[in-house]
């Protein structure tokens, strides 16, 4: 336990004091935000190919919002830092999140009442 405090702390004295180390703080969180982009649609990849079946039985205009409602998401949670700096980009976020997780819990429901 010790030991990681360890490595967080001089990772965070050489990202302090070294020269450029916030340029390379950064490099590093928007290689983890890439990253953390292509793991979801990754992720959503292999759940399309899992339920194709179902997705295809939801009909062209429930399937139509469902696409909808992840690629909005996923856009969303790619451009969070840009939005997260104003108050109205946050307030935008939000409602944007919670309209497409809405809208997922509408189309769950639908696909819940025809299996």
């Amino acid at each position: 336990m010790m030991r990681n405090i360890g490595i967080v702390v001089v990772l965070a004295l050489v990202v302090a004091f070294a020269p450029a180390g916030g340029e390379g703080a950064d490099l590093i969180r928007q290689m983890l935000n890439a990253a953390f982009i292509v793991a979801m649609a990754m992720i959503a990849g292999i759940l399309y190919r899992q339920y194709r079946g179902d997705i295809f039985g939801l009909g062209d205009q429930w399937r139509f919002a469902l696409y909808a409602a992840v690629g909005l998401a996923i856009l969303t949670v790619s451009i969070t830092g840009r939005m997260w700096a104003t108050g109205a980009g946050a307030v935008i976020w939000v409602a944007v999140i919670g309209a497409c997780s809405y809208a997922l819990y509408v189309i769950w429901q639908r696909y819940r009442s025809y299996t």
